[in-house]
């Protein structure tokens, strides 16, 4: 039997009132839903974590500083996003 892959996918943009909101999904069709998150300051240190919601979102108040976002689908399905690509 053939298996298919499926590539995580996360985009997360600044809401303008001071949260971020990330959108997650499979390549392949899969939800998101329960997909780990973090938030970590440029220290490593984790400021806020949560998993994706039955739609696939993550909302979290967007921290001082710079920060990097990570969608944890497990091995060789996570996404590191850099707080500073994260546009209104």
């Amino acid at each position: 039997s053939a298996a298919f892959a499926h590539s995580p996918m996360c985009t997360c943009f600044d809401n303008g009132d001071k949260t971020i909101t990330c959108e997650g999904a499979f390549s392949d069709g899969s939800s998101a839903n329960g997909v780990a998150m973090q938030v970590k300051g440029s220290d490593g240190k984790i400021l806020t974590q949560g998993k994706m919601d039955k739609v696939g979102n993550y909302t979290f108040k967007k921290p001082a500083g710079d920060y990097t976002v990570m969608f944890d689908g497990g091995p060789g399905h996570q996404i590191v996003i850099n707080g500073k690509s994260i546009k209104k």
